[in-house]
C-alpha cells in the first residue's frame, strides 16, 4: 500500500467514527455550544432559584449524586457541562434531519425534552441519595420547579440555537 492510499483510508475511516474529515468541525462546535448553554444554565440557577422562589439545582442533582462529600459542586458542573455536550451533538443531528430554522429547532427540540423527561423526577424524588439536602427538593409535584425547568430549558435552547453550526443546504438530511 503507498502512502497516499493509507492516507486516504485513514482519512475515510476517520471521517465515518467522527474523528474527522467533512462535519467534525460542525460536530466540535456543536458539543461546544452545548457545552456553553449548560454553562449559561448552570450559571442562570441562583437568579432563577430567587425568580421561581424554588431552591430546586440541577448542578446539585447530578454533583451530589456522584458525591456525598464537599466536592460536589465541580463535580455537579463537570457532569451538566457533559450533558450540554451530548444535548448539541444530539441536536447538530436532528437539525441536520429537519432542517429549517436551527434556532427555532433548538428551542422546540429542548422543549420536547423538558416534556419527555420531567415525569422522571418522580424517580429523583424517591431514590436520589441526596433528597431533600439543599438544592434537591421534591420536584415531580411541584409547579414552580416545572416552571424553573421550563424556563432552563428554554434558556439552553436559545443559547444552542444561537451558538449551534447552521447545517447547509447541501448538508442537511431529507427524512
Amino acid at each position: 500500500m503507498t502512502p497516499t492510499a493509507s492516507t486516504s483510508n485513514a482519512r475515510a475511516f476517520l471521517g465515518r467514527v467522527g474523528g474527522g474529515g467533512a462535519g467534525h468541525g460542525d460536530r466540535a462546535r456543536a458539543a461546544a455550544a452545548g457545552v456553553a448553554a449548560a454553562t449559561v444554565w448552570a450559571l442562570a440557577e441562583p437568579l432563577d432559584r430567587r425568580l421561581f422562589r424554588f431552591p430546586y439545582s440541577d448542578v446539585a442533582l447530578l454533583g451530589r449524586a456522584l458525591t456525598r462529600g464537599g466536592g460536589w459542586r465541580p463535580l455537579g458542573l463537570a457532569a451538566h457541562a457533559v450533558n450540554g455536550a451530548v444535548a448539541g451533538l444530539v441536536f447538530h443531528e436532528v437539525d441536520r434531519r429537519i432542517g429549517g430554522g436551527t434556532r427555532r429547532n433548538a428551542l422546540v427540540f429542548m422543549m420536547a425534552e423538558h416534556l419527555a423527561t420531567y415525569p422522571l423526577t418522580t424517580l429523583t424524588d424517591r431514590f436520589h441519595p441526596a433528597r431533600g439536602e439543599p438544592g434537591l427538593p421534591p420536584l415531580s409535584r411541584s409547579l414552580r420547579g416545572f416552571a424553573q425547568a421550563t424556563f432552563r430549558h428554554a434558556l439552553f435552547g436559545v443559547v444552542l440555537g444561537a451558538l449551534s453550526p447552521r447545517p447547509s443546504p447541501a448538508v442537511a438530511v431529507q427524512g
